[in-house]
């Protein structure tokens, strides 16, 4: 039997009996096994309606609580990989995507961004997947820029609250397979065509995700903390016109 398991046993049978030895000294006491057993009956009657506002509502409440302390915890984390990595790799990327000017006209955010408007950019990058072209990829940069920071997005995996999160679970393996697609070739200059098309699919699938997670990231500061957001769009890698000096 498993340690705990036994604990819970021991705890159980405790209770049970600290339970019985209560009713017992009570009819000792009063001699009155009638009132006892009304008392007893009275009591387990409560049980499911207390089991009900325990469970159903208490534990709601705390669950609930608990959730959001975790979206919090998470969106640090989040807040941390875009200002150290993601957002940097998020504008070399976009520098190589032939279709940059049309999404450089979507996502200048305003603070005065309604809900619906932040919908219907989701909506546009349901339906208008990002990509880049390895023609116009400095892969070398690539590799160096991922080299670099290899060891922050490793910390970031480790990280077991991530894993609450599926969209930014999905850009991490997605970057973390890049990272071994680039570790795993001794040069970039003389790769065929063929291995070129396979990379440029492999930095497609991280530029997707980091799109999509930079943008749900704007929307979540958007709403809960203006002074953050304020930065962001002042460094914002679609807004050419983007300065992190407030004038």
């Amino acid at each position: 039997m498993k340690e705990d398991t036994r604990w819970k046993l021991l705890v159980a049978a405790g209770l049970i009996t600290l339970s019985l030895a209560i009713y017992a000294i009570h009819f000792l006491i009063f001699q009155d096994a009638q009132h006892l057993l009304l008392y007893f009956v009275t009591s387990l009657a409560f049980v499911p309606i207390e089991v009900l506002f325990v469970t159903l509502i208490i534990d709601e409440m705390l669950e609930s609580r608990e959730k959001l302390q975790r979206i919090e915890k998470l969106n640090l984390i989040i807040g941390a990989f875009f200002s150290t990595e993601g957002t940097p790799l998020l504008a070399m990327l976009a520098q190589a995507d032939p279709n940059v000017a049309e999404l450089r006209r979507e996502f200048v955010v305003r603070d005065s961004w309604t809900p619906a408007q932040f919908r219907e950019i989701h909506t546009y990058l349901a339906q208008h997947p990002c990509s880049v072209s390895i023609d116009q990829l400095d892969l070398h940069l690539l590799q160096e820029f991922l080299f670099a920071h290899e060891e922050f997005a490793l910390r970031i995996v480790e990280n077991p609250m991530v894993f609450e999160h599926e969209s930014f679970t999905g850009l991490m393996l997605a970057l973390g397979h890049l990272i071994e697609e680039m570790k795993a070739r001794k040069g970039l200059a003389t790769l065929p065509r063929t291995d070129l098309v396979h990379l440029e699919r492999d930095t497609n699938r991280v530029y997707n995700a980091l799109v999509d997670e930079w943008f749900r990231y704007m929307e979540y500061m958007h709403g809960q903390y203006p002074y953050l957001f304020s930065l962001a769009m002042r460094t914002n890698p679609f807004d050419e016109s983007a300065s992190v000096v407030v004038s």
